[in-house]
């Protein structure tokens, strides 16, 4: 079983910048692909950010492209999203996830593991 812990809380100016943090512990190896999701009251659960454990694809939804950045540190078992340019509208709670599954990184329906989520705030 894999387990998932964000950290990088915050609440931030429109046009900060914050970097969230996922670490991921137990049984890490099957890992293929790990993400970020956000989520806002009222709307649906949405992938941000995707990236490919080996070889470091990245993937990014229209929204965020040119001002969020993902990556990973395979040594520590950890993946950032650095967010530069924040709008009120990137507030939500941020979710991390990692799939197991052969599929592409971008295709959101693939993660099946959870992280429980940490808040973002822009104003």
């Amino acid at each position: 079983h894999v387990q998932l812990v964000e950290s990088g809380e915050d609440s931030v100016q429109a046009g900060g910048s914050l970097r969230l943090s996922c670490k991921a512990s137990g049984y890490t190896y099957p890992i293929i692909c790990m993400g970020w999701f956000r989520q806002s009251p009222g709307k649906e659960r949405e992938g941000v950010a995707g990236i490919r454990r080996v070889g470091s694809k990245t993937y990014y939804a229209d929204s965020v492209k040119g001002r969020f950045t993902i990556s990973q540190d395979n040594a520590k078992n950890t993946v950032y999203l650095q967010m530069n340019s924040l709008e009120p509208e990137d507030t939500a709670m941020y979710f991390c996830a990692a799939s197991s599954r052969p599929w592409a990184c971008d295709v959101w329906s693939t993660y099946n593991y959870w992280g429980q989520g940490t808040q973002v705030t822009v104003s």
